[in-house]
């Protein structure tokens, strides 16, 4: 788990789950230590491993993005919180923030969802164990973002506003590295760089489209949740997904 070093100050983290990763981003310069996304509810001891073994504590985290409101992004942010000793501002698309606050229901922990994760226990602790869950993937948004804006962080992070997995889903670039951060917009499988999974993105149409924005930055590096980092002729490939 010592994570993907890009270059000094970004690093790719690799939390496992389910014979799987996750990857987490953490950028950081002398001022700043931003996490991008925050893994599922649990892995607060795995996440704090991989951030020492990066050499950046988790008591010196400053901020959160989070790209979007699934569980595997958001599902850590509750728990990160409460262990801090000072304030870590979390930071989301204008349109994510009521989901993320727990104002409004995720848009994919649906009943039948949380039936196949709960649908063992005998109905009142069902019941029980479902709220408790759900309550604890509510987090208080500090700052939100609309598309293009460019934040003074770390050399600075531009939001690019990217729909479709989900309403309020966010990429972030790095101008200083030529890295983008995908979320979920993009996955690496088999070491190739794709689109979103069709199974967990309600609007394909939309996501396809939010791919042809990504074709006007000068990336050099993709970091995607899924799958890790993709290096290999990317503007190439960014068009060729853009195109469909």
């Amino acid at each position: 788990m010592n994570g993907i070093g890009i270059s000094k100050g970004l690093k790719v983290l690799e939390i496992p789950y389910m014979g799987r990763q996750i990857h987490p981003t953490l950028i950081w310069d002398d001022e700043i230590v931003v996490l991008v996304d925050a893994g599922f509810p649990g892995q607060l001891h795995e996440l704090r491993k991989a951030m020492d073994e990066a050499g950046i504590p988790l008591s010196k985290l400053s901020k959160v993005f989070i790209t979007h409101q699934d569980v595997d992004h958001i599902g850590g942010l509750q728990e990160i919180l409460k262990v801090s000793d000072h304030k870590i501002e979390v930071i989301a698309h204008k349109q994510e923030r009521p989901f993320i606050e727990g104002e409004k229901p995720l848009i994919k922990m649906t009943p039948e969802r949380l039936a196949g994760m709960f649908g063992a226990l005998p109905a009142e602790k069902r019941k029980e164990t479902e709220a408790r869950f759900l309550e604890s993937l509510k987090s208080k948004v500090d700052k939100t973002v609309n598309d293009g804006e460019v934040l003074p962080y770390c050399g600075g992070i531009t939001v690019i506003f990217t729909p479709g997995h989900t309403p309020g889903h966010i990429c972030l670039y790095l101008s200083q590295y030529k890295t983008l951060i995908t979320g979920d917009a993009l996955n690496v499988i088999n070491g190739q760089l794709v689109g979103p999974n069709v199974e967990y993105t309600p609007d394909m149409d939309m996501a396809r489209k939010s791919l042809e924005k990504l074709t006007q930055y000068d990336i050099e590096t993709v970091i995607c949740y899924h799958g890790g980092v993709y290096q290999e002729n990317v503007k190439m490939r960014l068009l060729e997904l853009a195109k469909g």
